[in-house]
């Protein structure tokens, strides 16, 4: 990009300005110059910084969703105690079958099994896990602990 050389008073006067790591601009004294050039790259590091920002957005809202459910949870109630162990890596042992389970919208989570595929509303209260299909049936869990193990 080359900028015109200033006019001084019938004198063309013209000087060079680094601007970024290998580009050089001819830029003059004038201060409407400088300040487009000034524009250029400030508006070049304000938008990696915004790609860079959206891009992690996702990363930081993951990870702090899942951090919660993580553990050992034993179903409440007196007839069939079952033990769901959710993982880190978005792995679940539901008894002793394993499954994925994966976080969405509105405090929801999937969990797939090799028989099943189902979506509940979380809700996470200290100890106590309650997962609800939509219109359906409710689960409660409590969570253990290391002197419960």
């Amino acid at each position: 990009m080359r900028f015109p050389p200033a006019r001084n008073n019938g004198k063309v006067t013209s000087r060079r300005v680094k601007v970024s790591c290998s580009l050089w601009l001819d830029a003059t004294g004038a201060d409407n110059y400088n300040s487009a050039v000034m524009r250029v790259v400030f508006f070049r590091r304000a938008r990696l910084l915004s790609i860079a920002a959206w891009a992690l957005t996702p990363l930081v809202i993951w990870s702090c969703g899942n951090s919660r459910i993580v553990g050992k949870w034993r179903t409440s109630g007196a007839e069939s105690q079952m033990v769901w162990e959710f993982s880190n890596n978005g792995s679940v042992l539901v008894g002793d079958v394993p499954g994925r389970y994966k976080f969405g919208d509105q405090d929801r989570i999937k969990i797939q099994t090799p028989f099943s595929t189902a979506v509940y509303q979380v809700k996470i209260s200290g100890d106590q896990l309650t997962l609800q299909e939509p219109g359906g049936s409710k689960l409660e869990f409590t969570r253990i602990t290391e002197a419960q193990q």
